[in-house]
Formats: C-alpha cells, structure tokens, sequence
C-alpha cells in the first residue's frame, strides 16, 4: 500500500489482533502500552519520512500545495522538509540538454534545403513556478520545436542557395540571435545553436557540379589560350633572334672571310666526334663530309 494512512491502520490492526487476544479475552496492560509504543514510533518514521523530499545535485525544486497551488519559492539541491499530502515537490533538471531538429525549408531562389539545428537548452531556475504553470515539465518538447522551425524558415527565406555555403556564419549567428530571443519569451535559456547539417536537393547538388565542371573547362580554355600565346611571343622572339643571328653572321663573312673557315672546322670537328661515337663504320669521301680540313678553302683560293 502506497497510502501512509492505510499503513498505519493496516500496523494498528495486526497490534491488536497479537496482543488483543481472542473475542471477550483480556490482554496485560503492559502489552497494550508497548503496542502502543510499537505504532507511535512506526508513525512518526512514515510522517517523517513522507515530510522530507531530496533533490539531487544539477536540479530544482518547488512545492505544489493543495490548498494555495504553485509556492513561489524555489529549492536548491539537498534534502528539504514538506507537509504530507498537502505539499508535492516537483522536481526540475536544470542541466543544459541537447535537442536537434530537423526542419525542411526554402532558400530565396526556391531551393529546398534540408537543415538540422541543435541546441543547448535549460530553464530560467527564477521562473521555474511560471514554467510549471504554462509549460508543464516537458517544456522543451512543447516550446523548441516550434521556435526553431519557425526561425530556420524566416532566416533560410533571406539567403540564396549559394549564400548559404558562403555565408554560413551568418546564417549561424542570425539563427542564434533569433532563437536566443525567441526562447527567452518562454523563460528558456538557450547556451549554444549551431547547424550541424546542410543538404540541398540532388538536382541543386548536379547543377552544382556540372557548374563547377564548365568553370573548371573555361579555366582550362583560358589556359591553353594564354599558352599560345606564350609560344606565339615565344617564336617571334626567337625568329626575331635567328633573324639579327644571320645578319651578324652575313655582315662577318664580309668583313671576316676566315669566319667561314672557321665554321667549317667547327662542323668537320662536331662530325668527327659523331662518326667517333657511332658503332657503324663507313667509308666516306672526307670532301663530302667536310672533314678535308687540310685542303686549301675557298677563302684561301677564291678561283677554285
């Protein structure tokens, strides 16, 4: 029996059926006053122990009362004295809990994303007596799920698909400002906010990527043009470099006929060194290789 009284009536009649004997029998007075004894100390240890409640470390209580409602005083952790069944504790955990919710909305071109919020959320401990009286003790399931949800569309609603990528910690730090307010109405703290997952649509995630593939091919385009023109710059130099090569080179075979001598004994010799380190062996006129360096040139003997 879960009743204090009806314990105590229930330990009242097993006394006097021990000691009471049978029907129209007599028991010895010294019987009666420690059954009397037995059921006083039995309840005093069920009313001192209905008249005392405890409430753990990281909570807070307050009393409901059956003749006044909800007492506006509020009990920190330890154990605390109550009058039996008029006043009932009412216990609340006042440790920051975490709650994510997911919401589905629209961004401002009309792309849905899917967006998870979780927050860090306790009660105000000065009004837990105001919480209890229009929330209940299930506040949070009552209060956060609607808030966020409203505040993730208004939020969402002002930002482009894109921008939410870009300008994610904008959208975090409005999101917490507007969350923070909103909680605080409902006598809720809120001690952090955060998006933990962003999903877009898989059409938006394929215009993503073939729009980051076209840049990636223009910018190869952009590449390989500047490339050429590079090479292009890069002939016109050194046709430009050939062409001041061969005028050097004209204006040294008319002013220094021995330079041409000279060039013919630097190929004799670079044909040599070839020839040397060929594993072919071949029989070759030196005149056709140019290898005669001994016979008198066209410099030398302009007739011949």
């Amino acid at each position: 029996m879960n009743n204090p009284e009806e314990q105590l009536k229930e330990m009242q009649r097993k006394l006097q059926n021990m000691f009471g004997g049978k029907r129209g029998g007599k028991a010895p007075k010294g019987m009666f006053g420690l059954g009397a004894a037995i059921v006083t100390l039995g309840a005093l240890g069920v009313g001192l122990n209905a008249s005392l409640f405890n409430v753990d470390g990281g909570h807070r209580a307050i009393k409901y009362s059956r003749i006044s409602g909800i007492k506006p005083e509020i009990y920190s952790e330890g154990t605390h004295l109550r009058i039996p069944w008029i006043e009932t504790p009412i216990i609340y955990d006042v440790r920051a809990k975490p709650t994510s919710i997911q919401s589905l909305t629209g961004t401002k071109d009309l792309q849905m994303v899917n967006i998870v919020c979780r927050v860090l959320s306790r009660p105000n401990q000065a009004e837990l007596p105001h919480i209890f009286r229009t929330l209940g003790t299930n506040y949070d399931e009552r209060v956060l799920p609607s808030i966020i949800n409203e505040v993730l569309k208004g939020v969402v609603a002002q930002f482009n698909a894109s921008q939410l990528i870009t300008q994610r910690d904008k959208v975090s730090r409005l999101i917490r400002e507007y969350l923070t307010e909103r909680a605080l109405y409902f006598n809720l703290v809120l001690d952090d906010v955060s998006l933990t997952h962003i999903t877009f649509s898989p059409e938006f995630a394929s215009a993503v990527e073939a729009k980051q593939i076209a840049q990636q091919d223009a910018q190869r385009a952009a590449f390989i043009v500047e490339r050429a023109k590079m090479e292009k710059q890069s002939t016109i130099v050194r046709a430009k470099g050939e062409a001041a090569s061969a005028e050097l080179i004209g204006e040294a075979i008319q002013s220094q006929p021995g330079f041409l001598e000279l060039r013919r004994i630097e190929t004799a010799r670079d044909i040599a060194q070839i020839l040397q380190k060929s594993g072919n062996r071949l029989v070759l006129d030196a005149n056709s290789l140019l290898l005669n360096v001994t016979e008198s040139s066209s410099v030398e003997n302009p007739k011949r």
